[in-house]
């Protein structure tokens, strides 16, 4: 394993680093992707990191982040890692294909790439390179505009490795795949992973991408994903995020859809020191639907920044946004919500909603709901609400004997609930509601299972409650 200390500006530390290792960062490779991963640098060097100054990082500033002094790890861990050591999925009774990163690298217990008894192919990305090399040519890069966003380019032209996956024509994977992203190590880490997830006609998958860390170090995962979804298909697709607040992650996941497909996608963020979640959709042909989630708790200092993109590139085509949050302490959220209609996409409805609720006054949001329409037979709207917990509902519920407390997490539990019942997995549904409902109580940390009970017992709380009577 060879890991290199950065000691100058992030920028110049990663193109010198490009420079010198490009052997070793070229070496899986096909020829499409060497010449991606060139074109990408020559990006990079123009445009850098993105910053304040540009219009959509106006209010994220990476500037802590990049202050950092980081490694970045040329070769991986051992491949053969058996996973479960030290990532435990803590769902009861969920049954599910799971695969895993360790810092940046696909790891496994007996092969690099395993195909399912249905056809479905799952591994490394970089296996995938060498195995699959025409569907790596045909799909990978196609989705993500590395030209639009420094991020983007960087991670092109660095990541070495991530998780493939693969499904026929036809096929309906009948468990969810759980890609987990593990970050253990006790240095600080810069890591560049990407995944390609490709769905072939009128097949089925459920996808979970579960970021987890294990060593609160400083770490800057800078992942992206890209996701084809071709004709009849259907995809169902979630985001749970539960990182320390030391943690800087991007995740930029790049959809695109193709005729009749249906997409859901939902992000569920918990924790976290800062989160940008920019989602591109594409609705590349007639009667696609995409429906884009997501659900945000944050507090102390912490920062999440959803940034959503939706191209209706052809007619009749439908969308719906809704993003929730809840801000309590000094946090902070940004929401940036475009939705594009293009000239002669005809017949196409759009809808996206905002809304926020902040507990003390220190903390913000910036809500940009935004609409570009070139068609005139549409139907589009957009809304935001910012505000606090409604006082007239809770001095109805106090006067049925209910504390303020209780009262409190009552209604912002009320609030939460639109969200997580979008999760179409019983299961998981129920796991993602419990820890919600710590989340609220203050229960909820990167170290939830930890067995010592930190929360200040006049604090704590103790109401159960029965989402069938809300």
């Amino acid at each position: 394993m060879e890991t290199n200390t950065l000691d100058i500006s992030l920028k110049d530390r990663m193109i010198s680093l490009f420079e010198d290792k490009k052997d070793q960062i070229f070496k899986n490779d096909i020829k499409p992707v060497s010449a991606l991963r060139n074109e990408a640098f020559e990006a990079f060097t123009k445009m850098g990191f993105p910053h304040t100054k540009m219009e959509k990082w106006r209010s994220t500033s990476l500037e802590e982040t990049l202050a950092k002094d980081y490694n970045f790890r040329i070769e991986g861990a051992p491949r053969q890692t058996n996973v479960e050591k030290i990532f435990e999925c803590e769902i009861p009774d969920f049954d599910t294909y799971m695969v895993a990163q360790l810092n940046g690298w696909y790891v496994y217990r007996k092969a690099p790439l395993r195909t399912l008894p249905n056809g479905t192919i799952v591994g490394s990305l970089a296996q995938a390179m060498q195995e699959y090399p025409e569907l790596i040519s045909k799909h990978y890069g196609k989705y993500a505009d590395y030209n639009e966003n420094g991020l983007t380019a960087l991670n092109t032209a660095f990541a070495q490795d991530g998780i493939f996956i693969y499904v026929p024509d036809g096929v309906e994977v009948e468990k969810p795949l759980q890609m987990v992203n593990i970050i253990d190590s006790d240095e600080n880490l810069f890591i560049q992973s990407r995944n390609l997830v490709i769905m072939g006609k009128n097949s089925k998958l459920t996808l979970l991408q579960c970021d987890d860390s294990v060593h609160h170090r400083y770490t800057f995962l800078n992942a992206l994903t890209e996701v084809y979804v071709d004709e009849n298909s259907t995809l169902d697709h979630y985001k749970l995020q539960n990182k320390d607040d030391s943690s800087t992650l991007i995740n930029n996941v790049y959809l695109h859809q193709e005729a009749n497909s249906n997409v859901t996608t939902n992000a569920i963020t918990l924790n976290g020191g800062l989160i940008r979640n920019d989602t591109h959709v594409t609705l590349n042909g007639r009667n696609c639907t995409a429906n884009v989630y997501g659900l945000y708790l944050v507090d102390r200092e912490q920062h999440v920044d959803n940034h959503v993109f939706i191209d209706h590139a052809t007619p009749d085509s439908y969308s719906n946004e809704q993003f929730k949050g809840i801000l309590d302490d000094s946090s902070s959220a940004v929401f940036n919500g475009h939705i594009l209609v293009r000239k002669d996409s005809q017949h196409t409805n759009a809808y996206q909603n905002n809304k926020n609720i902040l507990l003390t006054d220190k903390a913000t949001v910036d809500t940009q709901p935004f609409l570009e329409i070139y068609a005139d037979d549409v139907k589009c709207s957009h809304g935001a609400t910012v505000g606090q917990l409604d006082q007239q509902a809770m001095f109805y519920i106090r006067s049925r004997g209910i504390s303020k407390e209780n009262a409190r997490m009552l209604l912002m539990y009320a609030f939460t609930a639109e969200v997580v019942n979008k999760i179409s997995i019983e299961n998981l549904r129920e796991r993602i509601d419990d820890m919600v409902k710590k989340r609220l109580r203050g229960e909820l940390s990167i170290c939830d299972q930890c067995v010592l009970h930190c929360n200040h017992p006049e604090k704590e709380l103790k109401f159960n409650i029965d989402m069938t009577k809300i």
